[in-house]
């Protein structure tokens, strides 16, 4: 046994609890997740809800029902893929482009019908459609600064939005004909207030990326002006101390004996006459050197011992 696990080993082991999450991770890369097909899904409503909504003159309440039905799935499915794709991480090039798409074509196509069919004033529907192409144009143009979060605010307005062309796509009348003006009323209001707060964003978010690109380039002058005038400092202190140790050095030597002539003292000359071998000790009576016993033996003495 190697006590390797059978994953490792290649073998069949029993699968890891987070499984289903590990491979909704790995389909991530893959077009055709759940979150990109409920986009696809809203994409292909978009001409099925123009041809039921104009069906029979645009004015048969089945229809319309049937168009207010479809209408609702779209709705739905936007709520759907976008929270799909952010807990599963199912998140793609193709959905970043796709979902904001379906989005703008299903309420431009709600908006634009009825207002052909006389159900809905046109000047809503141009400040509707002319805030969310403003606004999408606007996030391109500040993209290389960062990416405007969507808002609160904005989030009531597209729930205005779908649930007043959604009242307007069905034929009421009584009540709920004066509700749902209410409603186009408050999501008009939400959008204008909403995109206003969008172009606030905008400008803010683009002034902090022009200064934070100018700011290296700024701190990287100031930091070789320093470094420059620092060597220099360090230059002229490090010529003067230099100067300084050289006077201090020449001041403290002395002349000495015999610099003229180019030869220096002997140290024998300096400290006197070198001591020579010490003189023997000398007989009082004879006045002669005293011998030691060795030295008077000899050599011969010292053999014979």
């Amino acid at each position: 046994m190697t006590g390797a696990p059978a994953s490792a080993a290649g073998g069949s082991g029993r699968p890891a609890p987070g499984g289903k999450l590990g491979s909704a991770a790995v389909n991530q890369a893959s077009l055709w997740n759940i979150a990109n097909i409920l986009t696809m899904i809203r994409l292909v409503l978009v001409p099925g809800f123009v041809l039921l909504l104009l069906q029979d003159g645009g004015h048969d309440p089945v229809w319309r029902a049937w168009a207010w039905a479809a209408f609702a799935v779209a709705m739905i499915t936007d709520i759907f893929d976008g929270h799909l794709a952010r807990t599963y991480n199912l998140v793609t090039d193709f959905g970043k482009i796709a979902d904001p798409i379906a989005d703008k074509a299903i309420m431009a196509a709600g908006l634009i019908c009825l207002s052909s069919l006389g159900d809905l004033p046109w000047w809503v529907t141009v400040v509707i459609l002319a805030r969310e192409l403003g606004i999408t144009l606007m996030r391109f143009w500040v993209i290389r600064h960062g990416v405007i979060p969507a808002s609160r605010g904005g989030k009531m307005k597209t729930l205005a939005q779908g649930t007043a062309v959604g009242m307007y796509v069905l034929v009421l009348t009584g009540p709920l004909a004066t509700l749902r003006f209410w409603v186009m009323a408050v999501a008009v209001v939400l959008t204008v207030v909403t995109g206003l707060d969008y172009v606030r964003q905008a400008i803010v978010l683009r002034r902090r990326g022009l200064a934070a690109a100018r700011a290296p380039g700024a701190s990287g002058a100031s930091g070789a002006a320093s470094g420059t005038a620092g060597t220099s400092a360090s230059g002229v202190s490090g010529a003067s101390g230099g100067s300084g140790t050289s006077g201090a050095s020449g001041a403290g030597k002395r002349p000495e004996a015999g610099s003229a002539s180019g030869s220096e003292t002997p140290p024998a000359a300096e400290n006197g006459p070198m001591p020579g071998p010490a003189a023997a000790p000398v007989n009082e009576t004879s006045g002669l050197p005293e011998v030691s016993d060795a030295s008077a033996k000899g050599p011969a003495a010292g053999s014979a011992r």
